[in-house]
């Protein structure tokens, strides 16, 4: 006698995938929490982080607080900006995932629904039937009710390649602000800084130090710059916003799809499956959050070159090191920008370091974090071209147009471009 078929399984993928592997991906599917599966990025991050995790002893909390005490006292006389306060933490690369999760939820959720809507809109001009691996045809029974499911598959993808990409970036990251965004409150990780330091031939409390400073400076500027992270992540929207999908790439993305392989399935979906070629809307994006990072990371490097050296030995050795390590982006930042299509490099910092070193030497520290006031005062890439010139007209930071003074003004009240300042 024949078994009953199952009413939740009507296309019979239970008897072809098997129990376990049905159960999973029906729990998978059954996510409705947004555009990403973040409990299935958070297991899979996690899975990569806790083998090789440890506990922050004692010791290295103490170490790791004292240096950010530290770099404080050094950065207090070389910046208008105060300190941002509160003590600097040791991190596990498990507590990085946890305390940093809403920030890449914040960047990364805006980019996968747009990915996930472009896929939709595919779909509906005209992923057929045929295109299908046979055993998924039996989902289209209607006009085009594939593109409905869009959603929660999209979910399950981009839950599987934003937790590899922060399990590899959790194993590698030396700091809180270290990707150039404002992720939490000031940390150093000890294990990845140990790691860091050695093949550096440097002293790991000298290279502690230099990183603390690196961060204390992050810090400041976030805290005390309260547009800048809104400007960063504008930037990362803008992306999002410009992603076409084209139909017929789809199409053959989805009809290579061997379902009988699950090995295969698996490594195609985990290595960018839907990755999609930059549109120029996205590019001009891209190049827009590449300058901010670029500005950001610059101030802290002039910033923390002239409180390291004379104290530090290595300090010259270090900044180069970090420099190449921020522009072109380590093993890590490389995975997420190919699995989530976002490069967080700033890769005109060096422009961005003569700019901001050639304003302090002309008209002061003062002049060169006033250019912070407003992101109508930031430099662009254009300025980035020619950074010794920048500003070279005006005589210092308060010599402002009218229209700069008043645009500045709001962005510190918070008001609209209606509103006018008293």
């Amino acid at each position: 006698m024949a078994p009953e078929p199952d009413p939740n399984d009507p296309l019979g993928l239970g008897k072809l995938l098997g129990p376990d592997v049905m159960n999973q991906l029906q729990r998978l599917l059954s996510w409705s929490g947004g555009p990403v599966n973040w409990d299935l990025a958070t297991d899979v991050a996690r899975g990569a982080l806790d083998a090789d995790d440890v506990e922050v002893t004692t010791a290295q909390a103490r170490e790791v607080a004292d240096a950010g005490r530290l770099a404080d006292v050094w950065l207090d006389p070389l910046t208008t900006l105060p300190a941002a306060g509160g003590e600097t933490q040791a991190w596990t690369r498990r507590a990085w995932l946890t305390t940093t999760l809403p920030a890449w939820k914040t960047l990364v959720d805006p980019v996968a629904a747009r990915v996930t809507a472009a896929l939709g809109s595919a779909v509906e001009q005209g992923l057929t039937s045929e295109a299908l691996p046979p055993e998924l045809r039996g989902l289209l029974s209607g006009p085009n009710p594939f593109a409905g499911v869009m959603q929660q598959v999209g979910g399950v993808v981009f839950g599987a390649q934003v937790g590899q990409a922060l399990g590899a970036l959790g194993a590698d990251v030396l700091a809180s602000t270290e990707v150039g965004i404002p992720l939490g409150p000031s940390a150093l990780l000890p294990a990845n800084v140990a790691a860091f330091a050695e093949g550096l031939e440097v002293p790991l409390e000298e290279v502690r130090l230099y990183l603390a400073l690196r961060e204390a400076a992050h810090q400041r500027l976030f805290a005390h710059v309260p547009w800048l992270q809104a400007h960063l992540y504008d930037a990362v929207d803008a992306y999002g916003r410009g992603i076409e999908v084209d139909p017929g790439t789809l199409e053959r993305a989805i009809g290579s799809l061997d379902l009988n392989d699950p090995s295969a399935a698996q490594e195609a979906l985990s290595s960018g499956l839907f990755e999609i070629a930059p549109t120029q809307a996205q590019e001009a994006a891209l190049e827009r959050l590449e300058t901010a990072l670029a500005l950001v990371e610059g101030w802290v490097d002039v910033l923390v070159d002239a409180a390291a050296g004379g104290r530090l030995p290595h300090a010259g050795a270090l900044r180069e090191t970090v420099r190449r390590r921020r522009a072109s982006g380590g093993p890590a930042e490389q995975t997420f920008a190919t699995l989530v299509g976002l490069e967080l490099r700033p890769r005109r910092l060096r422009d961005a370091s003569t700019l901001w070193g050639s304003l302090r030497t002309r008209q002061g520290a003062e002049a060169r974090d006033g250019v912070w006031m407003s992101p109508h005062l930031l430099p662009t890439a254009a300025d980035l071209d020619d950074p010794l010139g920048f500003r070279e007209g005006a005589e210092a930071i308060g010599e402002l147009s009218d229209e700069d003074f008043e645009a500045g003004l709001r962005d510190l009240l918070g008001e609209d471009e209606g509103d006018q300042p008293e």
